[in-house]
């Protein structure tokens, strides 16, 4: 029987990641270059400027990626729990990428993807609801696959790229309902029931990670355990976190969604149904008025008539 040892975070050596940095790096750099360059000469052309909102999910996006891609999230999840690993590809596949396109103006998006270009018509076909959803989910059931996640866990560079694609899918999953470009939007029921769908396919991988009599992916059952945590255990609660608190997420997402257009479809029918009253009132005091008139719209009397004709002088016959 192979010995457990129980260890803790300080027992996971530091390692550098200066893929990671790289990319942070170049995070920063094209905020600096769109909000120094860009956003001045879209601001000239009369486009808004990138609101407050949108640099506070720009920020919020970057260093969740930076948290979930550097040490020790990272190390953790490579090496010793699943788990975390399952929570690392949920903040890159499904966090993150909303985090980046709530963050993103349409003027800015129209400058990468002028409208009519070829890579314009190829993302709106890439990320229409029915390709980019059987896309993002294929991706899934594929990375919980027991080689690749053995392969990943073991090559770093292949992890990296394996991150790199879930990010781009999840962009592609998210665009039927946080596009840049309104009329790349589903109507919200639409977008609740997109949503839905989504939240079913990661239950399947979800609950056979749960439901397995044995450790699955052989990587992670190693004697050092942290934090004391069984190989078992860990699997458990990654099929656990895959099918519960994504598919949470995504039904709060849903509820949001359905709870703002029902309350604009009644404020809408409350604007409408106090217009129908307002005209109904305009037109039963209208029918109600007095003959007026044209002059100076006072009521046709008697005493009017008779001093009409006492102004006009009576005519005379013709001499012969």
């Amino acid at each position: 029987m192979i010995a457990v040892e129980r260890i803790g975070l300080g027992d996971v050596g530091y390692q550098a990641h200066p893929e990671v940095w790289v990319l942070m790096a170049g995070i920063v750099a094209i905020a600096v270059y769109m909000k120094r360059v860009l956003e001045p000469k879209a601001v000239a052309a009369g486009h808004p400027p990138m609101s407050r909102r949108q640099q506070t999910w720009y920020l919020a996006a970057a260093l969740c990626l930076w948290a979930v891609s550097d040490w020790p999230v990272h190390n953790v999840a490579e090496e010793y729990l699943y788990s975390v690993h399952m929570i690392q590809h949920m903040f890159i596949s499904m966090l993150v990428p909303a985090m980046f396109l709530l963050a993103l103006p349409p003027w800015l998006f129209l400058l990468l993807m002028p409208e009519g270009s070829l890579p314009y018509r190829l993302l709106r076909r890439a990320s229409a609801p029915l390709v980019a959803g059987i896309s993002y989910n294929a991706l899934t059931a594929f990375l919980h696959w027991t080689d690749v996640v053995e392969a990943s866990a073991r090559y770093g560079p292949l992890h990296f790229s394996l991150h790199l694609i879930i990010f781009l899918s999840g962009l592609l999953m998210w665009m039927p309902v946080l596009s840049p470009v309104a009329n790349w939007r589903l109507k919200p029921l639409a977008q609740c029931i997109y949503l839905f769908m989504m939240s079913i396919v990661p239950t399947v991988p979800g609950g056979w990670l749960v439901f397995a009599n044995d450790v699955v992916y052989r990587h992670y059952d190693t004697p050092q355990r942290l934090w004391g945590i069984d190989a078992l255990s860990d699997q458990q609660a990654a099929g656990a976190i895959m099918k519960l608190v994504g598919g949470f997420f995504l039904w709060g997402i849903i509820v949001t969604i359905f709870t703002k257009w029902a309350g604009a479809e009644m404020r809408r029918d409350e604007e409408e149904r106090k217009a129908r009253q307002k005209a109904v009132r305009e037109a039963k005091a209208a029918a109600a008025e007095p003959v007026m008139l044209a002059e100076d719209m006072s009521p046709l009397t008697f005493e009017h008539v008779a001093e009409e004709f006492a102004r006009t002088p009576a005519p005379t016959e013709p001499r012969p």
